[in-house]
């Protein structure tokens, strides 16, 4: 990791500024236990104004997109999926704040597009002109993931060619097959993200599947009004996860698509498979090219193995470079040691790792643990810590939490992870804040606590199996958990080497901000992980990082030799975090009277605008 001489000085103001931050404080984000604190703007990036949309929450906003004088800001609606009516604070019912920034000092909320009930839009925000035989207009693009029982997912596209007169073009469109079999009812598979391009008089889209490990769906869109599913794809069968290293939750998360000459390739963000170039030049037909593996020790915290955590990434404007990030909102690593071995785990948002690492003793399996689910039975009686383990789906893990604890003597609780292609051995933070402590595990980590052979390829195949272990089946008991720092996520940056018939990504660098990688940040300073980039549109060495409760960091690709690329490196040359702290999500880039601005997106407020500075 390399840091000009001027980052280097920010980072320790950062270091003085986050001192006071562990308090909670109330302002822009609500009441917190904890956030990182910043001076505003630094270096080369400029405030210019910043907007908060009417409803206003903590976790209401993800996503957004900037085209011509508008700005489209997702409507995430709440990361629990709990809206009033269940006791969470937000409504789980998606849509687009349109934003008119004609006057960039002062933007102005101007409408909304709204989704279908209990239905959020997350990362798939974009919006782009579409010109073919069978429409021509601008065309905003929304992915859909569902968010309770009348959720729907696919994606829709709509006709902005007058912002504040949006018309619906195609809504809830996606593929209805799981595994080979039709969707009863004919549900729409649910979406992450998606990308849509034109390539000569045809139009396409590529959508990121939630729901099978045929997961690269792409689409026909060139009538937008009609789109008819192209190809679909898993990249795991041409072996992009490394099971040596344990990285084997590899499934597609985010992607873009660039014309090279004549082939169009994507870059596609495979969390532990990495990041994948493929030629889909001929949609119907994606050719594989290759694909990115992590070292056997991480590069920013070396005394781990790396994560994996492949997210998002972009081509930088001469396509040279591809920048892209890794996402990770646990920042240790909790070692969950059983009679059969030690294996991996995460806390619960609420759980301290002091409280992680005072779990053991006797393990029951009490099924998922929903409303409607046969009960939970009570604790067993006897010597020794009781610990509940349920297993994930159907049902929010609050709802399993609170249904762990009615039943009495339990003192602990496991996740196990439930089946499906985006599931089954990974490992994430659960958000829920019962009092009760709680670690997330792999699946195959708990069919092994209770000693049921585990099959990856069926795990990832399935939608709505349960564990085959009935209801207070005891199961190897939790001998000790401990927990070793490995820090939050980080930035790589790669050459880009694509000719006529083949495509690679070679590593040069990678980049965290100082506290990402310091245990004292590690608690009560917000999430310190990297989140998404936006490379600058008129300089081909310049990008930017939101970096969630970090800010927004302003990098510069920097080469001590500009012919070899080989000493090209990530440089920190600005941000921007705000005096009462920040949570951003999405990041976009645009030109205004040949200025280059930058655009966030705050989960718990709105919008930021910067402008970059000679």
């Amino acid at each position: 990791m390399v840091r000009s001489s001027f980052a280097a000085l920010t980072a320790a103001a950062f270091m003085l500024l986050a001192v006071g931050a562990a308090a909670g404080h109330t302002g822009q984000h609500g009441p917190l236990t904890g956030h990182l604190l910043g001076p505003g703007a630094w270096g080369n990036l400029q405030f210019v104004s910043k907007l908060r949309v009417h409803d206003a929450e903590p976790d209401v906003i993800a996503d957004l997109t900037i085209f011509k004088n508008y700005a489209f800001i997702s409507r995430w609606g709440g990361s629990d999926c709990a809206g009033p009516e269940t006791g969470g604070q937000n409504s789980p019912d998606g849509g687009a704040y349109v934003v008119d920034i004609s006057n960039l000092a002062s933007p102005r909320e101007v409408g909304f597009i709204a989704t279908s009930q209990d239905t959020l839009v997350g990362e798939g925000m974009q919006a782009l002109t579409i010109t073919t035989s069978s429409f021509s207009g601008d065309v905003l693009v929304m992915n859909h993931e569902q968010c309770g029982k009348n959720g729907k997912g696919g994606f829709s596209l709509w006709n902005i060619s007058n912002p504040l007169k949006p018309v619906k073009l195609a809504e809830h469109a996606g593929d209805v097959t799981t595994a080979g079999v039709h969707n009863t009812p004919h549900d729409k598979n649910q979406y992450h993200s998606a990308f849509a391009w034109q390539a000569g008089d045809r139009a396409y889209l590529v959508a990121s599947d939630d729901d099978e490990a045929v997961d690269v769906d792409i689409f026909d869109i060139t009538n937008p009004k009609k789109p008819t599913l192209a190809s679909e794809t898993d990249l795991n069968k041409y072996d992009v996860s490394q099971p040596e290293l344990a990285l084997t939750d590899s499934f597609l998360h985010d992607m873009v698509v660039k014309r090279f000459g004549n082939r169009f390739i994507m870059l596609a963000s495979y969390w532990d498979g990495g990041y994948v170039l493929l030629d889909v030049t001929n949609p119907a037909s994606p050719v594989f090219l290759s694909d990115t593996d992590y070292p056997a020790i991480d590069p920013e915290v070396r005394t781990s193995s790396p994560e994996g955590n492949g997210h998002q990434g972009e081509f930088t404007l001469d396509s040279r470079f591809a920048i892209t990030t890794d996402e990770d909102f646990s920042p240790f690593r909790l070692n969950v040691i059983t009679a059969d071995g030690s294996f991996r785990g995460a806390p619960g948002t609420q759980t301290s790792i002091a409280q992680a690492a005072a779990v053991d003793g006797t393990t029951t399996w009490v099924g998922r643990a929903c409303p409607g689910d046969p009960a939970v039975p009570a604790a067993p009686t006897g010597p020794g810590k009781q610990i509940a383990v349920v297993e994930r789906g159907l049902c929010f893990f609050e709802d399993k939490a609170q249904s762990v604890l009615a039943a009495g003597g339990y003192e602990a609780m496991i996740i196990v992870n439930r089946e499906g292609a985006d599931a089954c051995t990974g490992v994430f933070t659960p958000s829920l804040a019962a009092a009760i402590p709680t670690i997330f595990v792999g699946r195959d980590t708990g069919f092994r606590m209770f000693n049921i052979p585990y099959n990856q390829a069926a795990c990832a195949d399935a939608t709505a199996e349960q564990a085959p272990i009935a209801i207070g089946t005891a199961g190897d008991p939790v001998l000790d958990v401990s927990s070793q720092f490995d820090g939050w996520g980080y930035v790589h940056l790669y050459g880009v080497d694509v000719d006529a018939s083949s495509g690679t990504l070679t590593s040069l660098d990678t980049f965290a901000i100082p506290e990402a990688t310091n245990p004292a940040y590690a608690e009560g300073f917000g999430a310190l992980s990297v989140h998404e980039v936006a490379t600058d549109k008129t300089d081909a060495s310049r990008a930017y990082l939101s970096y969630y409760s970090g800010g927004i960091r302003s990098m510069q690709i920097q080469c001590s030799k500009p012919n070899d690329r080989g000493t090209c490196r990530l440089v920190e040359v600005g941000g921007y975090l705000d005096p009462l702290g920040n949570n951003f999500w999405g990041i976009e880039t645009f030109t205004r009277g040949g200025a280059t601005y930058v655009a966030g997106s705050d989960m718990d407020y709105g919008m930021w605008i910067l402008k970059r500075t000679p």
